[in-house]
Order: C-alpha cells, then structure tokens, then sequence
C-alpha cells in the first residue's frame, strides 16, 4: 500500500520528476521501535504526525536546509547507503540466512561469526543479472537492463531446475482492512509519540532532500525542496489512514529509475501502477522470481550509485579534509542510523571547517619609506617606533590566541598599525581581542591605528564601542595613510 500510494500520489506533487518514494530499510528501523511499543496503530499515529510536521516544513521554506549539508558530506551519505544496500543483499545473493542483526555492521559481524556456505546457484542466479545489465550497460544503454537481467535468470532458475528461493505469494488486493481511524486519535497517543514523529519527520525530510540533491547530481535537475517536503507531508498524512506505513523518497529506487533512463514523473506513477497491477493480475509469475535476480539487481545499483567521479576529485586533488569527512559519514551511515550519520557528517565538516578558518595569516612589515616616497608620499625618515601588522583571515574564537600570540613582541610604547584589509569578518572574542591590544598600547603609552576595515568589519567595531574609543582620526583607508598619520 505504501509503494502504491506513494510512488503515483508522491509522483505526481513532488519537487522533481525523478523523485521515487516509499518505505525504505532506513525509515523501518525507527518504525521498529516505535511498533514495539505503541502496535502498529503507534506507527500510524506517528506517520501521520510525522506527516504534518514535514508539510509545515515545507510550507515554511525550510528546504533550504539541505544546502547547508557539504558535498563530502552527501558524497559519504550516497557510499554509506550503497554500502547497506549490497551487504543487505548478501543473504539473497549468497542463498544463505543469519539471524541477530538490525545494521549492516551487525550483518556482516553475524556473517562472520556463522562463517559463509554460499548456495551457489542463487549466486549463478545473481551472477546472470549482474552479466546482464553489464553488457546492456556497455552496449545498449537505453535498454532496460535490470528487466531483462531478472527475465533472464528467473527462466534459467526454471529451466536448470535450481532450487533458490523466490519471492513467493503476493497479497490480491489493496484495500487493508487495518488502518487508522479517527476513533484511535487518542490525546494519550500524541503525547507520547511526541519524540518519535520528530525523528520520523527529520528522517524522512531528511532522506528526501539528500535523495533529490542525489539525483539531481546524477541528472542535472534541480528539484524544489519545499514542493517535495509539501508532497512528502501530505502522502505521510493520508497514507495511514489507508493502513500504509511513512514513507520518504526512496534512493536505491531513484537511483534504479535514473540508471535506467526515467527523466519524468511517469517513472514513479507507473512504478506505483506496476506494483498495484502485479499484486491484482501478475502475483503468480512474480512470485517465481528468485530472491537472488533482485539481488543481483541491486548489487549493480549499489556500485552505480557511488558518485565515483566526486570522490576521483577528492583523491585526486588531495583534499584530506574533503576524504575525512566522506569517510566518517559513510561508516556512520553504515553503523549508525541516516540521522545520526548526517550530523557526524556536518560536525566532522564543521571542525573541519573551523580548524582551516583559525589558520589566521599576521605579517609583520617594517615601514619602507623609498616604497611611501615612489607612491608618491613625502616622508623624510622612519620613525621606528611605528610597527605595522597586516592580519588576513577571519577574526573569530579560533583564531584570537594566534592573533593575540603575534603581537606579543610589539612595545606597548609604539604605534601599532593594524592592516584589518584582510579580516572579513569578527565575532565577540575578535572584538574583545582588539579592545585588549588598545588597551596594552595605551597603558604603555603607545597606541593604534586601524587601516582597510571592511565595512562588515567596521559595522561590528562601532556597535562594540571600539571605533568610538579610537576616534574617527585613527581609522584610515590604507596602511600608507596610518602611517603617514602616525609619523605626522
């Protein structure tokens, strides 16, 4: 019901057109808990909070939010997901069953525990897929190769009489006779699903918005954030009160509907339509095909959905910080749930991020007066109690111990002229910082002149008092004009 619902309704009003929705492996782990303790009508309570939450976002404009996601980031997310994606596969595959895993770390620790006896006519049947979509890859790209991958194994798993399992009987039917009513909107129910429709919404927006950038990568389409998060509310509403469970968009199902050609929005109405016309008219011949076909199916997903060309550039150019944070992510994602993952991702970036910023540049240039006379400046000698320091580099927490480190050396007697051209921006301890380096210089008698502060720069120092401390005769346009000042 939910991939039939939201694959035609979510197709249709979502923000971009090749945009898959449905439930997802990621979305059945929160759902897990939640039914553990509430029943299945807690799912759908929750869903449709959830719901209603993701259409506020939308309606709000908050889509934006996943452009502030770095690339490394998304980039680790894709690999982390192709990497659950194929170990989830290796049961059908592989022909084999482990038992006592809920992540693909714990999958692959049960593997190794239970060790591996493959059945290895499941793996010829997967192996026959994966052959095919290769050869249609390399010549007969328009030809839906993961179709004919499945067509062709499933009639050799007949023929060779092999027994591998299948995907075995299928519902006749879509009208549930569990669902919600309204009769189970409870006041009780709200409260205590508070948390878990805050975690199904931002994992749910979450994965909608990284699957859309996804593949708006791999297409070169941008999609409307708030449309599809407006989409994402109004299918999470509506589908438990058709017994469907939340759904989000769905990117091992995306990426296959890209891979294979689908550009509009009828990839996803007739993957729906396909879906409801296989459990009324086509369940017995589906129920034939072998586990191991799907796999195969995804095997080769997995591998296509890794932005290959993105993490060439990473290695390539060397960008240490770019690899750490693709890294993290993508072992977070795998050991971790989506949501966690992202976060670790963007703190890892951030740290990153910060580490870079505090590398603030402070030069320390002594005043050249052949360079002042040839711009055109009369300056007969050098007074040599006037030193200049030029600070390029943002002006911030992270940086204000260098700042302050590299003016150790300067006499509070002298005249310090600092070059701010550089500085684009200043918080609260920058501020402070400058305030203490005034104050030394004119406790010991010497004192500052600021030059080149830009305007975004200079707006933070009046509101901090500074510029009015200094007084408008100190705060030049250029380093040659303070110095010029200080020695007149």
């Amino acid at each position: 019901m939910t991939a039939i619902v939201a694959g035609v309704l979510l197709g249709a009003l979502g923000g971009a057109p090749f945009q898959i929705s449905g439930p997802t492996g990621a979305m059945s782990a929160v759902l897990i808990v939640v039914a553990g303790h509430y029943g299945i009508q807690g799912v759908w309570v929750a869903g449709a909070m959830a719901g209603v939450l993701i259409f506020l976002l939308g309606l709000f404009r908050m889509g934006r939010v996943v452009s502030y996601i770095p690339s490394p980031v998304i980039t680790g997310f894709t690999s982390g997901i192709a990497l659950i994606i194929g170990i989830g596969q290796l049961d059908n595959v592989l022909g084999t069953h482990v038992e006592g895993h809920t992540t693909a770390v714990e999958h692959l620790a049960a593997y190794a525990r239970a060790g591996i006896s493959p059945n290895w006519r499941a793996v010829s049947t997967a192996a026959i897929v994966v052959a095919v979509m290769i050869v249609c890859l390399r010549f007969a790209r328009r030809a839906p190769g993961a179709l004919l991958g499945v067509a062709v194994a499933t009639v050799a798993a007949a023929v060779l009489d092999w027994n591998v399992a299948t995907i075995g009987e299928i519902p006749r039917g879509i009208v549930l006779e569990q669902r919600l009513v309204p009769s189970m909107l409870q006041p009780e129910l709200f409260v205590g699903l508070t948390l878990p429709a805050f975690s199904i919404a931002a994992l749910g927006a979450i994965e909608s918005l990284l699957c859309g950038a996804v593949a708006g990568t791999m297409t070169g389409t941008k999609m409307d954030n708030n449309q599809e998060l407006v989409a994402q509310g109004i299918g999470n509403v509506l589908l438990p009160f058709l017994g469907g469970v939340p759904a989000t968009a769905a990117i091992a199902r995306t990426s296959v509907g890209v891979k294979s050609g689908g550009r509009t929005r009828l990839v996803s109405i007739i993957h729906g339509l396909a879906i409801l016309l296989a459990s009324l008219v086509a369940a017995p011949l589906i129920a034939r095909v072998p586990l191991a076909a799907l796999g195969g199916v995804l095997l080769v997903t997995a591998a296509r959905m890794n932005e290959w060309e993105t993490i060439r550039f990473f290695f390539h150019r060397r960008l240490r910080h770019a690899v750490i944070a693709m890294v993290v992510t993508m072992l977070a994602t795998v050991a971790l749930d989506l949501t966690q993952a992202i976060v670790i991702g963007v703190a890892v970036s951030g740290l990153v991020f910060l580490r870079q910023a505090s590398l603030i540049d402070i030069a320390r240039e002594p005043v050249d007066a052949e360079r002042l006379r040839h711009r055109g400046h009369a300056l007969e000698s050098i007074h040599p109690h006037v030193q200049v320091i030029y600070v390029s580099g943002p002006l911030f927490f992270g940086s204000v111990t260098a700042f302050l480190e590299s003016l150790e050396g300067v006499p509070a007697s002298d005249t310090l002229i600092l070059s701010l051209r550089g500085v684009p921006s200043v918080d609260a301890m920058g501020l402070q910082a400058i305030q203490e380096v005034i104050e030394r210089q004119h406790k010991g008698g010497g004192e500052v002149r600021l030059a080149g502060v830009q305007r975004a720069v200079a707006a933070r120092l009046r509101q901090g008092g500074i510029l009015t401390e200094l007084g408008d005769e100190r705060v030049h346009w250029s380093a040659d004009q303070a110095i010029l000042a200080a020695h007149a």
